[in-house]
């Protein structure tokens, strides 16, 4: 067993992971994971913060050398993956580690790392959700309709797949985060029981 905590967030794009996983990492500390990416940075978005934005060619070498926990295309366009070494580090110093990934990568970690916890964020309704990515303004009418296709796919699949441990609705932000912290607080309590047997 792990001496720390893997914490793997999923969820639509739009419903408030990202938000949740650093509000987990100011309360408990730790690690959290930045995923390497080929695809091109937004406007918005920190090279080492938001993403590792690494070319083809970088990302196959990483591939070659086995440096990914797991790693995907998603969606036939961008290749994303999750650097090993720092979660594995993360882990060994007992600290809490966060992944913000897809379902597919989560399917993957899951069989890698059987500890884990696992927490889908849903929107309180499809509806919502398509409210919310227009409210972003990244992108247009086609690309959200194309994203919004995509999530319900993946919110579906993360239904079905069994690897979640809870299913969190984010609803009103401050209760999804206390939601959630009631989940890892939990889950690290029983580690650390867990450790000391």
């Amino acid at each position: 067993m792990t001496a720390g905590l893997l914490l793997v967030l999923s969820g639509p794009s739009g419903v408030g992971k990202t938000t949740i996983a650093h509000e987990m990492l100011r309360r408990f500390g730790g690690h959290f994971s930045v995923s390497a990416t080929t695809r091109a940075p937004t406007n918005d978005e920190k090279n080492g913060v938001d993403y590792s934005f690494v070319t083809p060619e970088v990302f196959q070498k990483m591939i070659d050398q086995k440096l990914f926990i797991e790693f995907a295309q998603v969606f036939g366009r961008s290749w994303y993956g999750t650097p090993r070494q720092p979660v594995d580090a993360a882990l060994a110093r007992a600290e809490l580690a966060v992944l913000d990934i897809d379902v597919q990568g989560a399917e993957l970690v899951r069989e890698k790392y059987p500890d884990m916890l696992g927490i889908f964020i849903l929107p309180p309704s499809e509806e919502s959700l398509l409210t919310r990515l227009r409210q972003r303004g990244r992108e247009d009418e086609s690309a959200i309709q194309r994203r919004f296709r995509e999530s319900t796919v993946e919110m579906q699949r993360a239904r079905e797949n069994g690897i979640y441990n809870a299913f969190v609705i984010n609803d009103d932000l401050s209760a999804a985060i206390e939601e959630v912290a009631c989940l890892v607080g939990a889950k690290l309590k029983s580690s650390v029981a867990e450790r000391s047997q």
